[in-house]
């Protein structure tokens, strides 16, 4: 919804109609950086989901919680120099690459416990709880 808004502000300052203003370099990035977060969401949905169901969910919404802060932190670098957003896309790229191991380990734990009945589901959920803290290191 802020990023939504900040590019209807920037389009209602340019004073034109529909969202194609020449010669706004602001209203670009804005809508851009828009474009950016819209396109990542599908991706950070499907593996919070899948990390969150079949790992851990305590793990899985702290990092949910972080990659939108982290979105965040990439909108408002992106706004300033395009530099200034290359922080937030890689601690983004390394939340969802967590949220994707989680998804993994959950899935070799479902495939071991059916082939060879064996649970790690007790070790998986205590080593993703100690390390979704280290997610918090920039």
């Amino acid at each position: 919804a802020f990023f939504a808004n900040k590019v209807e502000h920037e389009s209602r300052h340019c004073n034109g109609k529909g969202l194609q203003r020449q010669g706004s370099s602001y209203f670009d990035r804005v809508y851009i950086a828009n474009q950016n977060c819209g396109h990542a969401y599908p991706t950070f949905l499907a593996v919070l989901w899948c990390a969150g169901l079949l790992c851990s969910q305590a793990p899985a919404a702290f990092a949910g919680l972080m990659y939108l802060f982290v979105r965040q932190k990439y909108f408002v670098g992106y706004l300033g120099e395009r530099t200034q957003s290359i922080p937030g896309y890689l601690f983004g790229k390394r939340i969802i690459l967590f949220l994707f191991l989680m998804s993994v380990a959950g899935i070799l734990n479902y495939y071991l416990i059916f082939f060879f009945g064996s649970d790690f589901e007790i070790h998986i959920k205590t080593i993703t709880s100690a390390i979704s803290p280290l997610l918090l290191i920039p």
